[in-house]
């Protein structure tokens, strides 16, 4: 990548919030857990202070679940494929230091950058955000982030680029999931990029004010609130802009059940199940209405405007 002119040098305040930041986040994700013997829970880090954040605009007004059902209830196969696995047995995962992001495919500025690097120069924002898998249940998660816009602007991508691909860790000595083949690893997403550059995609560093644990996808990950969970890929070390459409880990798998836009629509059933309705956590009952885009149709239906979503889901 190339040096930062000297007009963007951050200023001390941010600098120092991004230095506390990156101890904290390593800190956290290798810290020991505090067991609760019924959730298994991941306590909020050790190191005393939150995240330095402010609110979005785009934050939503529901509820917020705890931080137990947030960081015991989870869909992380690298640590497997129960929803307790990654609470359990990412307890012990540290991630590298410094962690580095290959960024590669057509773009102006390909290299390799650190987290730090990524941070320097954002604001962090608080985002209130519904999050639906496929499963059947949701939850409402106060995730930490900054739009994956920024990040992609810095790259300048090509006038080729029309996808965004990531790649998560691929490190079966900490990551026991990895071992099996449940999935083809490494774990890869995509975007189209007007998906990536809407302003409600955000690449999470915590949650809670926190941040991220191990579980949830330390240290940097996606979210895509309109999307069902799987496109939320985790501990994220590549990302490449392509000219065509990737394949990503669940459609490869099960092309079926798992398609490359991942919109939530309760018109378009698993192959096991309805997704029609939705257990909202701790509720393990199915009686909210899903709703189209996961409630953000408003922000994001125009994107698909003349696509058919029961043949593209």
């Amino acid at each position: 990548m190339a040096d930062i002119q000297s007009s963007e040098i951050t200023d001390k305040r941010c600098y120092l919030n991004r230095r506390a930041f990156i101890a904290s986040a390593l800190a956290a994700a290798g810290a020991s857990a505090i067991v609760n013997p019924e959730l298994h829970a991941q306590q909020p880090a050790p190191h005393g202070r939150k995240l330095a954040t402010v609110k979005s605009p785009l934050s939503g007004s529901d509820s917020p679940n705890t931080w137990e059902h947030a960081t015991t209830y989870n869909n992380f196969y690298e640590f497997g494929t129960s929803k307790s696995d990654p609470a359990l047995n990412a307890r012990g995962f540290k991630p590298r230091a410094p962690w580095t992001i290959e960024i590669e495919g057509e773009c102006a500025k390909r290299g390799t950058i650190t987290l730090e690097d990524v941070l320097k120069g954002q604001t962090l924002e608080d985002r209130v955000y519904r999050h639906r898998c496929v499963e059947g249940w949701s939850m409402v998660i106060p995730w930490v982030g900054f739009p994956l816009a920024s990040l992609i602007k810095r790259c300048e991508p090509t006038s080729k680029a029309a996808f965004v691909e990531f790649t998560t860790l691929l490190d079966r000595r900490q990551m026991p999931g990895q071992a099996t083949d449940v999935l083809e690893w490494p774990y890869v997403e995509g975007l189209r990029m007007d998906e990536a550059m809407h302003p409600l995609t955000i690449l999470a560093v915590g949650l809670y004010g926190e941040v991220l644990p191990g579980q949830n996808g330390a240290p940097l990950r996606l979210v895509v609130p309109w999307k069902y969970g799987f496109k939320g890929i985790k501990s994220i070390v590549k990302v490449r802009f392509l000219a065509k459409q990737p394949v990503s880990s669940w459609q490869l798998s099960w092309p079926q059940a798992y398609g490359f836009f991942a919109n939530v629509n309760p018109a378009v059933a698993h192959p096991r199940y309805s997704q029609a309705v939705e257990a909202r956590l701790p509720s393990l009952f199915r009686t909210m209405r899903t709703l189209p885009f996961n409630g953000y149709g408003d922000q994001v239906a125009s994107l698909y405007s003349g696509l058919d979503l029961r043949r593209n889901y």
